[in-house]
Parts: C-alpha cells; structure tokens; sequence
C-alpha cells in the first residue's frame, strides 16, 4: 500500500509497505529494520517481535526515543510480559499493531516531529 506521495526529504517517512517489503524514499527493504525521522537502521538483527533479545532492544533504546512503534504481520502483534516490562524500565512508551497500523502511526509521529522510532519486520 502507498503511503506518502509527498514528504519532507529532510526525514524518513515510510511511502509503502507489502507483498514483505517496506519503501523508504527509494529504498525497497526485505528485511526488519529500525527507522525514526533521522536514521535508518538497516543491519538489525531482529527476526520477529516475538524473538526480540536484550540486544535487539538495546539498539532502539539507544536511539533515545520517547515513543517505540513495533510493527509485524497483519494482526495485532501482542508483546510479552519481558518486552512490556524493558520498555517500562526505560521510562520508553511502547506500541505494538500489525505493520500496517505501526507505518501509518510512524509517519503521523514524524510529521509532528515527534521522538519516535519504529521496528518495523516486513
């Protein structure tokens, strides 16, 4: 689905997702990936919002974002218990939808410059 046909070239939106890709600006990735308005993460190592490890979290919590966006699947993805708890402890809001919902929240987020990143897994 196409998102943005017009954006800010100064930040990362999301333009489309599907058939297990995400595009961004140019770039049509196959793989997880971690975006917020300035960068764009494209060695993580994550494989599923189930599997997230210590470190995996460690690479979003590093980006000092105020609100984590998780985004899987066509369902509502529902974190564990652990996850909920690890972003409790770092004082970060955490939300967790199918991929579609997560690249249109993104997008609004970044527009109205807020502090957020998503872990998105096409």
């Amino acid at each position: 689905m196409r998102l943005v046909l017009e954006s800010d070239p100064r930040i990362h939106l999301v333009r489309g997702y599907g058939g297990g890709e995400i595009v961004i600006g140019d770039q049509h990735i196959r793989r997880p990936l971690i975006i917020t308005p300035q960068r764009l993460v494209l060695d993580w190592s994550a494989s599923s919002l189930q599997q997230l490890t210590e470190e995996q979290l460690a690479a979003l919590f590093g980006l000092q974002a105020q609100i984590v966006l998780l985004g899987e699947g066509q369902i509502q993805a529902t974190p564990s218990a652990w996850l909920r708890s690890s972003f409790r402890s770092h004082g970060v809001a955490l939300e967790c939808m199918n991929l579609g919902a997560a690249c249109r929240t993104y997008n609004i987020l970044a527009n109205e410059e807020r502090s957020v990143a998503a872990g998105l897994f096409p």
